[in-house]
């Protein structure tokens, strides 16, 4: 008799990236998809840095690679941003017309569903929300390029859809030769607010995009029966927790950081933007780093103090279960919520009438301690093979990868080969996450009906 194994989700969710991007390295080696030869490593820098909606290039996308090449570089996107565990299980639910108990155990674990119940049902929302905001997200695009000069509608088309999906998948690839900064597209303000509104859509996360779906259809529900039968249809906690605690810190960071950074960089490298220029410009800074890769302006460029803050945007990220990277938005809260509640002397972590479970502050600084552990390991490795690089650049690099974020000071291409592998691991690795790759190789412990006597140690 053979014994069937069981992979945990974390393995699972780890196996099916390592697989897409070996897959991806072996594509973007065709001859179709390739204007120039390139290495195995730059190969398999590129495809982990689309699977991993990174958007770290080491080679120009717009000039190395043809058409074909773009598409594949397109496709491992979209696959790497909703996540291939999404698509596997969605494709074996219609397939097979149902999906076995097992199945639906590693999609609920992966997609962080409360009721088992639910798990296929968010995947399709996911999947629909996906791409109906990615063809909205490029028709709007198409309509601000419509004078793209030396184009065709078959041109522009495209790009259309290749930034969509970059933006909405927070990957940061752009097939324009320079990017968000090229001359053709540097003062189209229209054309800048499509692709941050988009990729700020992506970076919420499913399940909060949802939920707020879910809140606005209850809104109109109750102003319905309140014009019609005069009552007042109310019901508590539509908006859960979660929705209301990421959508705050995600306006209250956006909205500190375009402020703070229009004002640092007012005159400095938003001189050439005017009026309603400057302010879109800014905004499209403060919200790149959380973790779209779109470089609106030369990150090189920002004074010291601003890059400096643009590296605690990357390490922040975006939201849980979202296409962004970073430590999330919600482990941030909670690290603040911890503090305040330790320095008011509480010994429990409490907001809007609810108690955080303790599990959860263990998971937020477990995750802050873990991602700051990875990319100061990955800084002192970098230092061995690059010497002479200022310290700046290479953290700026580390916390860039591990976030998954993409934006650089235009030292990527330069790296070493040693620093290229180095990256490629701090990009795999900041996708799954530290403590995924712990829980999948770590052998958990059975569960005991014993506590041991709580001890205290001192720590200030």
């Amino acid at each position: 008799m053979i014994r069937k194994r069981f992979y945990n989700p974390a393995q699972l969710f780890i196996s099916s990236f390592l697989l897409l991007i070996v897959l991806g390295t072996c594509l973007l080696k065709l001859p179709i998809a390739l204007n120039q030869p390139i290495s195995w490593t730059d190969s398999l820098f590129t495809a982990t840095s689309a699977v991993c909606v990174t958007g770290l290039v080491v080679v120009d996308t717009a000039t190395h690679f043809t058409l074909w090449g773009q598409v594949f570089i397109m496709l491992l996107i979209q696959a790497g941003g909703i996540g291939i565990l999404s698509f596997a299980g969605l494709f074996a639910y219609f397939l097979k017309g149902g999906s076995s108990y097992e199945n639906q155990l590693v999609i609920r674990d992966f997609s962080n569903t409360e009721r088992l119940g639910e798990v296929f049902v968010l995947l399709k929302r996911t999947v629909a929300i996906t791409f109906g905001v990615e063809l909205v997200g490029a028709l709007a695009i198409y309509w601000s390029i419509t004078d793209l000069a030396g184009t065709t509608v078959a041109d522009r088309v495209f790009i259309a859809m290749f930034h969509a999906v970059s933006s909405f998948c927070n990957a940061g690839f752009s097939t324009l030769p320079q990017g968000l900064m090229d001359a053709q597209v540097y003062y189209n303000y229209g054309f800048q607010l499509a692709v941050a509104c988009i990729y700020i859509f992506g970076g919420l996360g499913f399940p909060i995009v949802i939920n707020v779906l879910k809140y606005i259809k209850h809104l109109l529900n109750r102003l319905f029966h309140k014009w019609t039968t005069k009552e007042n249809y109310y019901r508590p906690w539509v908006m859960t927790i979660n929705s209301k605690i990421n959508l705050i810190t995600t306006s209250c960071i956006t909205g500190f950081a375009t402020l703070l950074l229009l004002v640092n960089e007012f005159d400095h490298v938003f001189a050439d933007h005017q009026g309603v220029g400057k302010w879109v410009i800014a905004f499209a800074t403060a919200t790149t780093p959380r973790t779209a890769g779109f470089n609106s302006i030369d990150f090189a460029q920002l004074h010291f103090s601003s890059i400096l803050f643009v590296m605690l945007l990357m390490w922040i990220g975006a939201s849980p279960n979202s296409t962004g990277g970073g430590i999330k938005t919600s482990t941030f809260a909670l690290a603040i919520l911890n503090v305040l509640s330790l320095a008011k002397g509480k010994d429990r972590t409490e907001i809007f009438r609810r108690e955080i479970a303790t599990i959860s502050i263990q998971r937020a600084f477990a995750t802050m301690f873990l991602s700051l552990l990875a990319i100061g390991m990955a800084v002192f490795a970098i230092s061995f093979f690059e010497r002479n690089r200022p310290l700046l650049e290479i953290a700026f690099e580390c916390f860039s990868a591990y976030s998954t974020v993409g934006l650089s000071l235009g030292v990527t291409g330069d790296l070493t080969q040693g620093s290229k592998i180095i990256l490629i691991l701090l990009m795999f690795v900041g996708r799954v996450t530290m403590l995924s790759v712990l829980i999948a190789f770590i052998k958990k412990v059975r569960y005991t009906h014993y506590r041991y006597a709580e001890e205290e140690l001192t720590i200030y």
